[in-house]
């Protein structure tokens, strides 16, 4: 863990190097300022020497000074070293998020992930300030201190040598019984972040239901399980305060007991009992801050552990070591597929899937909840990979692409439409960053998005507040859809996202993308009939199998499940009258252009 954490020193290797130096030679300013501070005593004070006392007073200063500066430096060092850690180790974190997979995402909550780029990396950033400042200031005081009280007295020496072994003791086995509720502390840490996060995404929600009480309940629930750890943990560490007190004021009780019986006879000066006494003190600060250093590092351990955890984790979907580069068309096929979201799992989702989509062809995709259609197109683009059998795109397997050509080929349109905070052309350019203003114009126009947006007091530069909080699900859904389209795919799947659109909207979309773009491959997925019926072919899945594959009319006299949703959707006048429609090519755009007319009538 040490190595790990430690790579992301990188550039801040010299300031972390650096800050020890200072921190030592700031320490030997600090042991050299009491052995002049007696010296001024014994041989300027009491003798009555004012160029003595000048010139002792003078290197004190300089002592000082030289201190202060070398503090100083070391500050300043060790804050560079510290944030630049910090920032570099949450860069790679989340560099490596990037390179998730869907199932590597899967491992880690949103709320865990957040509390590990944030809490977990400032705890590690403050025990790492603490580390190469404090781990170094004080064990080198103490000794430094120790060593100098000796060359006076060892006699005396020897009552704070006794307090600090003994302090020693019972501060390891302080921090050891508390280092065990600073480890539970942050795993309570990602059930409030959790809390909070679903209670803001889900706040109109929470309002429609008057739920606000049983979240106040809830988040009151995360808060106290943090604070009964929290009060466990410091209340075991809050000993070492008056411990430590305790010890220092018996030393110093000891010590002047001592040294006045030895300055009676003669074996010990006032300056030396004065010198003394400021080690003694030294020394014992320094051992609390000993104990601080441990309270820091047993909570930062906690949180290191954390981070290396995502620094670890290693993407189950990677380049080849030669990948292709292009896409020759947009083919689909699966042969023999099998798939699961979990490696040991033995329930597959999908199941024996052999299917061959042609280029160009536009496929609709219909099943009940639960029944694979998502997890079938999330195999196309790699979203995951199939756990049994292969899946070719444009006539190669999908794993002998480069990731990023694949994808740009593949554009997906998600079940769950996600817009960013930023204006609806920023947004738009998601899909392609070089798109000129006409052309997400354009895809703005196929998508239906433009009556909309033209109706916005901004048209195009209207902001989209954070998750698309401003504009209705179906608008949302239009401007992922337009979104996709930028990217000029050769694959194109809509994972049910006209849901939310009336149906007007969605055979005007459906018009489009017949006179738009007739050679790209559409896979469309969704819950209407009328929105996957005018396609070249229908699958209908159950259970992870494909149940049954055809036209339209092939499903409604060969496919149970199809004829069922069908004659419960649309009743029986649309089912008697469909043959009258006959099946020509012009069929698509014959069909989208009467719902569309019946729709704005």
């Amino acid at each position: 863990m040490i190595r790990k954490l430690g790579a992301q020193l990188k550039e801040y290797k010299f300031f972390a190097f650096i800050t020890p130096l200072c921190m030592i030679l700031e320490v030997i300013a600090e042991t050299v300022t009491p052995r002049l501070m007696g010296l001024l005593v014994d041989n300027g004070v009491e003798k009555g020497d004012i160029s003595y006392i000048v010139k002792v007073g003078i290197m004190m200063l300089f002592c000082a000074l030289f201190g202060l500066a070398a503090g100083l430096a070391g500050g300043f060092c060790a804050a560079r070293a510290s944030t630049g850690f910090s920032k570099n180790l949450r860069k790679a974190m989340y560099d490596n998020i990037q390179t998730f997979s869907f199932s590597n995402i899967d491992k880690f909550s949103t709320a865990g992930l957040v509390t590990r780029l944030t809490t977990d990396v400032t705890n590690v950033q403050n025990a790492f300030q603490m580390l190469i400042r404090m781990s170094f200031r004080a064990p080198f005081s103490l000794v430094f201190a120790m060593t100098a009280s000796f060359m006076v007295s060892a006699r005396i020496a020897r009552i704070y040598l006794m307090a600090v072994i003994i302090l020693a003791v019972i501060i390891v086995f302080i921090m050891l019984s508390a280092m065990k509720s600073f480890r539970q502390v942050f795993k309570k840490y990602d059930d409030l972040n959790s809390t909070i996060q679903e209670n803001v995404n889900a706040i109109r929600v929470v309002k429609a239901y008057v739920r606000e009480d049983y979240e106040k309940s809830r988040m009151y629930k995360a808060c106290e399980n943090i604070y009964k750890l929290f009060v466990n943990a410091e209340s075991r560490v809050v000993l070492n305060a008056p411990i430590m007190m305790t010890a220092v004021y018996t030393c110093i009780l000891l010590i002047s007991w001592v040294g006045a019986h030895m300055i009676v006879s003669d074996e010990l000066t006032t300056g030396d009992l004065m010198t003394l006494l400021t080690y003694c003190m030294n020394i014992l600060m320094n051992l609390m801050m000993l104990s601080m250093i441990f309270v820091m590092l047993s909570m930062s351990m906690a949180s290191g552990e954390r981070i290396v955890e995502v620094l670890d984790e290693r993407p189950d979907i990677v380049n080849p070591e030669e990948p292709l580069m292009s896409v020759r068309d947009g083919s689909i096929e699966f042969e023999d597929v099998d798939f699961s979201y979990y490696k040991e799992s033995e329930s597959m989702v999908l199941k024996d899937i052999s299917l061959k989509i042609n280029s160009g062809e536009t496929v609709g995709i219909i099943g009940g909840t639960g029944s694979g259609k998502t997890s079938l197109v999330n195999l196309i683009c790699r979203l995951y990979d199939a756990s049994l059998g292969v899946v070719k795109v444009g006539g190669r397997n999908v794993k002998e692409y480069d990731l990023e050509v694949l994808r740009k080929e593949v554009s997906v349109v998600l079940q769950k439409n996600v817009l960013f905070s930023g204006t609806i052309m920023e947004n738009l350019r998601w899909g392609n960053k070089d798109a000129s203003e006409d052309e997400c114009i354009r895809a703005c126009k196929m998508a239906c998005a433009d009556e909309f947006i033209e109706k916005m007091p901004d048209k195009y530069d209207t902001y989209i507040e954070q998750g698309g909080t401003n504009v209705s699900g179906g608008q949302k859904q239009r401007l992922c859809i337009a979104r996709a389209l930028l990217k000029k795919p050769k694959i194109l799947i809509l994972d049910d996202s006209t849901s939310a659109v009336d149906t007007a909207t969605d055979a005007g979309i459906r018009r489009a993308f017949y006179e738009e773009i007739p050679d790209v491959t559409k896979i469309i997925i969704a819950q209407r009939v009328s929105s996957v019926q005018d396609a070249d072919r229908i699958i209908v899945m159950e259970d992870g199998r494909i149940n049954g594959v055809g036209t339209h009319e092939e499903l409604l006299n060969n496919n149970v499940i199809y004829k069922d949703v069908y004659e419960s959707q649309m009743g029986e006048r649309d089912f008697d009258g469909f043959e009258e429609k006959g099946k020509s090519p012009e069929k698509i755009k014959a069909l989208a252009d009467e719902d569309y007319k019946g729709g704005e009538e």
